[in-house]
């Protein structure tokens, strides 16, 4: 897998978001209206110029594909070896000492 730029990264989400726009048989308009955006919230991720994680939020919602979300923050698991060697979990600080 080839290192991608965050510009990079942007505008291949911008285009996943304006092919499964266009798949929906939905404009940039409808789609602002929709989600609850701006028109130009809606272009600016399109294009990968970016724009507010919530613009995001809103908008992949409305097009049904909350489930991209999972594989930004998949569930973290412990391997079972981890576990065990794994300290227990601090209930409390220290006290500081004089």
């Amino acid at each position: 897998m080839a290192i991608r730029t965050p510009d990079q990264l942007a505008a291949l989400l911008g285009a996943q978001l304006r092919a499964l726009r266009l798949r929906q048989n939905i404009d940039q308009q409808q789609l602002a209206a929709r989600a609850g955006v701006a028109l130009n919230a809606v272009k600016n991720l399109e294009s990968g110029k970016g724009g507010t994680t919530r613009s995001l939020l809103k908008v992949l919602r409305t097009l049904g594909r909350e489930d991209w979300l999972d594989a930004l923050a998949p569930q973290v698991s412990i391997s079972p070896l981890q576990a065990l060697t794994r300290k227990p979990t601090r209930q409390r600080a220290s006290r500081k000492r004089a």
